[in-house]
């Protein structure tokens, strides 16, 4: 990008596009000081034209279709900020990069599901795809696998990807306050959607994240594996309560990593000891250790909910394309980037924590335990707390390391229990 002058589109103006847009025009001496260009936002779209919004811009500016400024030929460098993974999003980025324009995206379900279609689009037009502000919010943790630790063979990437879940248990734990009324503080301040917070919650954001920092990390196609996913829906002020006793804290991760060159990509809450670096990042923190050879184990660090830091990541995307860091999407051309297998998750050993709320009669702990005996688990410690007015009682159990696939059972059989109250409460312990 030899020209002087450029000008810049932007595809969305919720709370992030709002914050870009602001951040540029506030920042524009900066960037040409920065790298010698100067930028001009020439065209913007919205859905909604007439919501009020806490900046003012030119009706000239503002296209009511999308796809006219990926095909605007004075456009010169789109960002996509819709955040569909399909539909209008995966239109306008295909078509801004078949005419030959740079992208950048917040869009972590878009790269998961189409990151390897779009960036063969990019290679083949000669243009860059970033997507920084996809994965951990702030933190450069694409840039660091692909640039600063490009010649590393990384085997393992374990983090915190989702603020919103990270502010959700850590208030729980840390206020002793119930999930519900957590999520609604989270709504109030921006860092969980009002409308539908699902996908945060039930994993469906992180497992994103996860098969985009599987792709980078193992330079590998992005996986359409069946994975471990569970969210965070289920947890209560009573488990973190048992966590902090049995010296853990309640955390929801995303793992991916190669065992015997195969993919295993997870996502789902674990118990960590509370002693470990990654128990205690709170908030809308994020953090991702990356375990590697040369360079052992790396740890990035940062906000990974709001605007501001979604925007910090979009900025630094613009600075390398306008410093003229033209790159493959994912480090490697694409035909270098093969499928590989899936573990099967079934062989994944671990040791669990359950909790089984069950009614308080005589005959109950006796009927649990030969559950666990018939499904080949072994029991390394037992709690039974008996709430005598209600008549039932709490079963908290430890296991011992043991297959996946027996716990799968053990669910199973433990739910034609007569006595049980409601659905296990069941949380993988995990060691970091």
């Amino acid at each position: 990008m030899l020209k002087k002058n450029i000008n810049i589109g932007i595809v969305g103006l919720g709370q992030i596009g709002g914050r870009l847009y602001k951040e540029i025009l506030s920042k524009k001496n900066d960037i040409e000081i920065k790298t010698e260009k100067k930028v001009n936002i020439i065209a913007i779209s919205a859905k909604n034209y007439k919501k009020r919004r806490s900046f003012k811009f030119s009706k000239k500016i503002f296209y009511k279709n999308p796809l006219d400024i990926a095909k605007n030929p004075h456009v010169d460098i789109l960002f996509e900020l819709i955040g569909h993974p399909n539909g209008i999003s995966k239109k306008v980025v295909e078509i801004a990069l078949k005419n030959k324009k740079h992208v950048i995206t917040a869009n972590k379900a878009l790269m998961a599901k189409n990151g390897d279609y779009l960036s063969l689009v990019a290679e083949k037009n000669r243009v860059n795809l970033e997507f920084e502000a996809a994965v951990g919010g702030g933190i450069p943790i694409l840039r660091t696998i692909k640039d600063g630790l490009a010649t590393n063979k990384i085997n393992k990437v374990v983090g915190i990807l989702n603020g919103t879940c990270n502010y959700i248990l850590s208030e729980m734990h840390s206020l002793k306050d119930s999930f519900r009324n957590v999520l609604k503080r989270a709504q109030s301040l921006g860092y969980a959607e009002i409308s539908n917070p699902k996908f945060d919650l039930n994993g469906n954001d992180t497992l994103s994240k996860v098969r985009i920092l599987s792709a980078l990390a193992f330079n590998k196609k992005i996986s359409t594996n069946k994975c471990l996913m569970d969210g965070i829906e289920d947890i209560e002020l009573e488990d973190m309560a048992i966590a902090d006793k049995l010296n853990f804290k309640i955390k929801l991760l995303g793992i991916t990593e190669i065992i015997n060159n195969k993919l295993f990509e997870r996502v789902h809450p674990c118990l960590i000891k509370k002693d470990t670096y990654i128990a205690n990042i709170n908030g809308v923190m994020n953090a991702v250790i990356l375990e590697g050879e040369p360079v052992g184990e790396s740890v990035l660090q940062g906000e990974g909910a709001g605007p501001g830091p979604t925007s910090s990541a979009l900025m630094s995307d613009l600075l390398s394309i306008l410093r003229g860091n033209i790159k493959y999407p994912f480090g490697l051309p694409n035909n270098k980037r093969k499928r590989i297998s899936s573990y099967d998750q079934k062989l994944y050993v671990n040791s669990f924590y359950l909790r089984i709320q069950v009614k308080d009669k005589h005959g109950v702990l006796s009927s649990i335990t030969k559950t666990f005996t018939k499904n080949k688990i072994s029991i390394k410690n037992l709690i039974q707390n008996p709430d005598k007015k209600n008549k039932k009682s709490n079963i908290i159990i430890i296991t011992h390391e043991n297959l996946e696939k027996n716990f799968i059972n053990l669910l199973r059989s433990l739910k034609q229990n007569k006595f049980l109250l409601k659905k296990p409460t069941f949380i993988r312990i995990e060691k970091i």
